[in-house]
């Protein structure tokens, strides 16, 4: 990837970089842990963004 990147897809970038964190402890909490993950959650290996 460019070391310079356009602001779209930097902000494409952060974007998934925050749908990545897993589901807050609330959530754990109030689904009495059934919840663990974040349905938007993705791995770096598995799933890629769109450039």
């Amino acid at each position: 990837m460019a070391r310079n990147k356009p602001a779209p897809l930097k902000r494409r970038l952060i974007k998934g970089g925050r749908r990545t964190s897993r589901a807050p402890v609330w959530v754990m909490v109030k689904s009495r842990g059934r919840i663990r993950s974040s349905r938007k959650q993705r791995n770096w290996r598995r799933q890629k963004l769109k450039p």
